[in-house]
């Protein structure tokens, strides 16, 4: 829930995607995946440690997974900070889906039921996707509270941001496919007095 006080301050937080893996575009990593950062991703995340330091970067979060916590690192490292990790923000929990085959889900109904009805469709035994981003933009809320936090880059995953960016539009869940959320890429939000407003979309450092 947005703090609606006037004195709230605005807080800058760039989404950012981890880098490409080993599993990219083959398997549905989700919570399953183990796999490390592969070269164009270790490439990517040194773009986006380059990127940091010309956005003045203060804080590095991430969520728990081995390709955010890797992109993270090398993001930290480059501006001399810690990396806190967030189970809030880790990716969705596909539940019976984690780490499937894509090829494999192309079979299932309800993974086509997923892809067209974000907003009320469920994983088998995961969770919805209104929960996912409700308990991220929570945390992102909370997080704005917390003097000298922003700008922050927050290290995660396609789904919670596409979410995120939907949720702040005022989108329907149903329509979070619509845009595109790149491996190595940054989405900034402004969050304050009440209000959040989104200052990019998919940026991919050169």
């Amino acid at each position: 829930m947005l703090n609606h006080s006037d004195d709230a301050p605005v807080n800058r937080f760039h989404l950012v995607r981890h880098g490409a893996h080993d599993e990219f575009g083959q398997l549905l990593s989700g919570r399953a995946g183990q796999s490390r950062l592969s070269e164009a991703g270790l490439l990517q995340a040194r773009k986006l440690a380059d990127w940091a330091s010309r956005a003045n970067a203060s804080t590095v979060q991430a969520s728990p997974r081995k390709r955010t916590q890797e992109t993270a690192a090398i993001i930290a490292q480059a501006q001399g900070l810690p990396v806190e990790t967030v189970n809030a923000l880790d990716e969705v929990d596909f539940g019976a889906w984690n780490g499937r085959d894509f090829a494999e889900l192309e079979e299932d109904p309800l993974w086509h039921e997923w892809n067209s009805r974000r907003a009320s469709a469920i994983t088998p035994g995961g969770e919805q996707m209104a929960d996912a981003v409700t308990r991220v933009t929570a945390h992102l809320e909370r997080a704005g509270e917390v003097p000298g936090i922003a700008p922050a880059m927050i290290v995660t995953h396609c789904d919670i941001i596409r979410g995120v960016i939907a949720h702040y539009l005022g989108l329907s869940l149903d329509n979070m496919l619509r845009f595109d959320i790149d491996p190595g890429s940054v989405s900034t939000v402004d969050i304050g007095h009440g209000h959040a407003r989104i200052i990019r979309i998919n940026e991919v450092p050169a």
